[in-house]
């Protein structure tokens, strides 16, 4: 099967060196904790995904992850996107450092993809090989756990689900039932690497025959 990719924009991306200490307890920063990062993009999973991945390459952890309500096509401003995670790290450059393992993430590893070449019609289907700090937290499992990441437009969703979760060695360890602030549904799944990503690849191929097919029950 050919994957149309479908990358996320990075819309926004800002360090606060030294943190204000009545924001610094909004956000329950830890006492070391004086610097913080914010990104904000137009496609909210891939922004949890990249945020995730900051805190296995940097001396941050994420603090606050957010999608807006009714996706980027109706953001406040241009600037707002889909999405706004926010890092935390003892000093400015391992919170840089996190930015730039976060836009890593969203300009090459992370991305959703086109439905039967339909770029209205979209999943995410990413299989993270070593989870880091803040989705293995979410999913309640340990750092470093392998995940299938699997999101999908509702109905689409629950079908791709099940073919995951009956094609692999895998569980549910979070179920977001539709619909999401973005009008979306899905979970994530773990189990060994490749039973992770056996099951994407179970999800990507029945919402794909399921779009070819939606009224064939």
């Amino acid at each position: 099967m050919i994957v149309k990719k479908i990358h996320a924009e990075l819309l926004s991306m800002q360090v606060i060196p030294n943190v204000d200490a009545g924001l610094a307890e909004k956000f329950k920063l830890k006492p070391y904790q004086r610097s913080i990062g914010l990104f904000t993009t137009t496609i909210d999973d891939v922004g949890y995904t990249a945020a995730d991945e900051a805190t296995k390459t940097s001396d941050v952890e994420v603090v606050y992850a957010k999608s807006f309500y009714a996706g980027s096509a109706h953001a406040s401003g241009p600037l707002s996107g889909e999405f706004i995670g926010i890092i935390a790290g003892p000093s400015p450059e391992e919170v840089k450092s996190g930015l730039d393992s976060i836009r890593i993430t969203v300009e090459n590893s992370a991305y959703f993809e086109a439905i039967n070449g339909d770029d209205n019609h979209a999943l995410y289907a990413h299989t993270i090989s070593s989870c880091g700090s803040y989705l293995a937290e979410i999913a309640g499992v340990p750092v470093g756990q392998a995940l299938a990441y699997l999101i999908a437009p509702p109905v689409e969703a629950i079908v791709g689900l099940d073919a995951a979760l009956k094609a692999a060695d895998v569980r549910v360890c979070e179920f977001f039932s539709p619909p999401s602030e973005t009008n979306f549904g899905g979970g994530l799944l773990t189990g060994s690497q490749s039973s992770c990503q056996a099951a994407a690849d179970a999800f990507r191929e029945a919402i794909s025959n399921m779009a070819q097919r939606p009224l064939d029950y």
